[in-house]
């Protein structure tokens, strides 16, 4: 006997236990012979990390195909794992040792830390596992993978798949090493991808700077009124350029003018002595400065400043770094002594008291003025503490242009296609526009880089230091002692090999062979150029094939009122405490139910409860089908079915699991949740089980039969739809359901996705959908006249064909019991002072003299409408308002908007009920 309430805490652990008992989630499992295959790899989330509302979302949404393609008998496969996440750990590692007033990293040396990160990995990484099991993840954790390996040993296959790719981009000419700029780290003292950067808007300055002139020479600057208009000239022997960074004007070698300012046209060629160091750099002509902004002069840092590299590349400026990699000013000789070992923000203050000292010595000379501004600074996107560094220093590249160009017609081809479509723009947005790639870290968690350095530098990269040697030794005719590069490639790298270094490349395995290329990636838009577009590369680079031949790409959740989650704002939603409080089964179903393509989702605990008493709505139906025998019989055919009202449910449930089915094969699995949701709720409990109830307490034993056979029959479909949205209750009832009547083959998990199709009949379907039809307008005559709960009302039906007379007939004990009416009667004329509807060719009049006050009534619905006229016009406005729509939140403009659609709605729903009255 079922219990009497679903206690998802109860069972969840017990059923994940069974499954994993089953070897359930094995690739393959309960695959039908010659079976296609299916896979997913996991985007492996970060071994430091914890189950967040993006996780549960992105999980999810994989989980719910993973276990439709398995129901549909292919050989699935969702590969599981986790990323090393080189700096994060490595920042974890450090922290701890440092409260724990442990010897440091340096301390350690780089072999001891390296164990140290390990044994860390295998106390504490697999957290983010355990969690997306509690979610009902059915992923084969027996395959469960890491990027790093098992070891990190040379011999390991993941470590050889990373150091095989590395090694043979080397040799076409597409990894290569050179000095150019790159995000830096000052803290960690090492290079960040672009996503590691947060550029954060603070109060800032911008000073303005004169630099004299070289060599005496002078020009005529132009002189301009309030409008705009020159007023004359003044002969000056200094530029004015600005800048928000004092400090790097250290590291300056040029000026930029832009070649059409006339202002500047005589100087184009000309030097500037630079104030506090005194090295003459040029002025060059370069459209990168823009007359408008500022004085039109813009000082060019190479060193300090992607734009500024640029402009120094394009005019052979030179590029002087000022920074060590700590983020002080260097020791060097061209660097005034009193600024050395300084901290970069210590030196923009001594800097600045300097300039304005030598503004007061001479004012053509140092500093010109201070102006406040807002501006954005990038900083490290964890700490958001740190001021990350344009830097130049040698470092690794890929030469990710060349590497584009198949992953470009891959997608531009059709071969691997986008969900939502409009994610293919911003793929070839960061493809069509992109930078060699960076990819070698300061750090020493991570895949250290294959390459070994002679005495002078030289590098020779090989599969191992033997190999090195042997290329060292020819190359120097004699041997020769190497030093391995101590860098750690960038995570991205190794995680962009992973739908086939987890499938045991470089090996020629038969999972190699049986799962590769996979079927759907599912992840999120931020990354589609870090990772997306890499294993795009990689993939067709190594193996010649798209790593997969479907992106899904879904959005953020937001809390409830749209806004971005965030611990500062405290809209944080845990979807642990949502598990722990709703079930994992209300979880999912909400996050699906809501992840409508291309649109983000906005989360609210209302809606979590609301699919929690979805819940207990099937489990509730499945109670009152146990209670009354509604059993799973042995050889049951739907199509025998003699009464319309089973024949009219087993059609409906034909057309419920099929509009599931299009859903999940589109993508769209919000309608997918939704078609289930009124499916179960709206027609198999609200609808089949109260029409069923007379039948099922009646005296006709074959009615009684045909309609238990049914219900179980019915019930069965259900529980197989809801299953990968709702793995857990399906589970617990597939079982409970199956201690009586026909036995089970298999766990529902293993069992076979429904294929009703040909099972609908429009005979029974006409007649129960009238018969709904109303029953549903009585019921909305009751609710919008304010008709009290206890009045019994009269029914009077005008016009009735031979089809209507029938269906009253049949349907008439139905209809008074559910539409709390005392009688049914055809009359040839509407009575007066009724409410009408019309449902097919009949009219069907309900007299309200005497229960309601018709005037007062009318008067009241009349009013309802002005007042929501008024609310639609005063909102209307507001958008209108130009000013409001500008500057109010995205939450607030969608707020008025969902406010306005209800009141047109409501408006709407009045004013047929005042047509009622008419």
């Amino acid at each position: 006997m079922l219990e009497k309430s679903y206690e998802p805490g109860a069972v969840e652990d017990r059923v994940y236990a069974d499954w994993l008992k089953a070897n359930a989630f094995a690739a393959g499992a309960g695959a039908a012979a010659g079976a296609e295959t299916f896979t997913i790899v996991i985007p492996p989330p970060n071994v430091t990390g914890s189950l967040h509302i993006g996780h549960a979302l992105n999980n999810t949404i994989q989980d719910i195909l993973i276990r439709f393609n398995r129901m549909l008998k292919k050989d699935v496969l969702w590969q599981p794992g986790t990323d090393h996440a080189g700096i994060a750990t490595q920042m974890i590692v450090e922290r701890q040792l440092m409260e724990r007033q442990l010897p440091g990293r340096r301390e350690m040396g780089r072999e001891k830390f390296v164990e140290r990160v390990w044994e860390w990995k295998a106390e504490s990484g697999g957290t983010i596992m355990n969690q997306l099991k509690r979610l009902g993840a059915s992923a084969d954790f027996s395959r469960e993978r890491f990027t790093m390996g098992q070891n990190g040993a040379a011999d390991d296959q993941m470590v050889r798949a990373v150091t095989k790719v590395f090694v043979e981009l080397h040799q076409r000419g597409l990894i290569y090493r050179a000095k150019r700029l790159v995000n830096w780290h000052p803290g960690l003292e090492t290079a960040i991808s672009d996503l590691e950067v947060e550029n954060i808007e603070i109060k800032g300055h911008m000073w303005h700077l004169r630099y004299p002139l070289a060599d005496g020479v002078t020009y005529q600057f132009p002189l301009l009124d309030e409008e705009g208009n020159v007023t004359g000239h003044e002969t000056r022997d200094y530029i004015i350029v600005a800048t928000t960074r004092p400090e790097t004007m250290l590291g300056d070698t040029g000026i930029a003018v832009h070649p059409e300012d006339e202002r500047y046209a005589p100087l184009v060629g000309k030097f500037v002595d630079l104030p506090l160091v005194g090295r003459r750099i040029p002025i060059v002509a370069d459209e990168y400065a823009d007359p408008t902004l500022g004085t039109g002069a813009v000082k060019i840092t190479p060193a300090h400043d992607f734009n500024d590299f640029e402009v120094g590349a394009r005019n052979n400026l030179d590029q002087i770094n000022v920074f060590t990699t700590g983020g002080a000013i260097i020791s060097a000789d061209f660097i005034p002594t009193a600024y050395r070992g300084m901290d970069r923000f210590v030196a923009r203050k001594a800097i600045v008291a300097d300039l304005t000292a030598l503004a007061e010595e001479n004012p053509t000379r140092g500093l010109d003025h201070i102006e406040d501004k807002k501006i954005m600074v990038p900083h490290d996107e964890k700490s958001k503490l740190v001021v990350i560094e344009p830097f130049l220093t040698d470092q690794w590249w890929v030469k990710a242009d060349i590497l584009a160009q198949p992953a470009m017609a891959a997608v531009r081809e059709g071969r691997t296609k986008f969900v939502p479509q409009q994610y293919e723009n911003t793929y070839f947005a960061w493809l069509e526009n992109i930078k060699p790639w960076c990819i070698s870290r300061q750090l020493w968690w991570g895949h250290q880089i294959p390459a070994w350095y002679g005495p002078d530098n030289h590098a020779f990269v090989a599969h191992s230091e033997a190999e090195a040697q042997k290329l060292a030794d020819a190359h120097y005719m004699k041997p020769t002692q190497l030093t391995r590069d101590p860098d750690v490639l960038d995570t991205w790298f190794s995680s962009a090999l992973w739908p086939f270094s987890t499938l045991g490349w470089p090996d020629d395995t038969a999972e190699l062979r049986r799962y590769y290329p996979t079927d759907v990636l599912v992840t999120g838009f931020d990354i589609i150029f870090f990772w997306v577009a890499r294993m795009m590369m990689m993939g067709l680079e190594f193996l010649d094939k798209e790593p997969f031949h479907t992106v899904y790409m879904h959005a953020l959740v937001r809390d409830e009122k749209g806004q971005k989650m965030s611990k500062t704002k405290g809209n944080v939603i845990d979807p642990l405490q949502l598990i722990d409080q709703y079930g994992a089964d209300a979880t999912r179903f909400t996050l699906a139910a809501m992840a409508a393509q291309g649109r983000d989702l906005k989360l609210s605990l209302q809606r979590v409860e609301g699919y929690r008493n979805f819940v207990t709505k099937i489990w509730n139906a499945a109670r009152f089908l146990e209670m009354n025998e509604c059993r799973r019989v042995e050889g049951y055919d739907p199509k025998a079915n003699k009464l319309p009202l089973n024949r009219w449910i087993v059609g409906a449930t034909a057309r419920g699991a099929a509009a599931v089915t299009q859903g999940i094969v589109d993508y769209k699995f919000n309608e997918a949740a939704n078609a289930a949701y009124d499916f179960v709720w709206g027609t198999f409990c609200d609808w089949y089980v109260e029409f069923a109830k007379p039948v099922l307490m009646g005296e006709d034993e074959a009615a009684k039969a045909e309609t238990r056979a049914t219900a179980a029959w019915a019930l069965d479909q259900i529980l197989a739809i809801l299953h990968p949205f709702m793995p857990f209750v399906t589970e617990e009832l597939w079982a409970e359901t199956g201690k009586f009547g026909a036995p089970r083959e298999a766990m529902l998990i293993l069992s076979e996705w429904p294929d009703l199709s040909g099972l609908e009949d429009p005979e029974a379907d006409a007649d129960l959908n009238w018969l709904i039809d109303v029953i549903t307008n009585v019921r909305s005559v009751r609710s919008e006249m304010n008709v009290p709960a206890g009045a019994k009302l009269q029914m009077v039906v005008v016009g009735a064909g031979e089809d209507t007379l029938r269906r009253l007939v049949a349907g008439t004990s139905l209809i008074t019991r559910l539409a709390r009416l005392e009688e049914i009667s055809p009359q040839s004329e509407v009575p007066g002072e009724s409410a009408q509807f019309v449902v097919g060719e009949a009219t069907f009049a309900l007299p309200l003299a005497g229960v309601i006050d018709i005037a007062a009534e009318k008067a009241r619905l009349e009013k309802e409408v002005t007042k929501l006229d008024g609310e639609v016009l005063q909102i209307d406005k507001k958008l209108g308002n130009e000013q409001f729509v500008a500057k109010a939140p995205e939450e607030v403009i969608e707020e008025q908007k969902a406010r306005r659609e209800a009141a047109v709605e409501r408006r709407h729903h009045i004013i047929e009920a005042l047509k009622r009255l008419s």
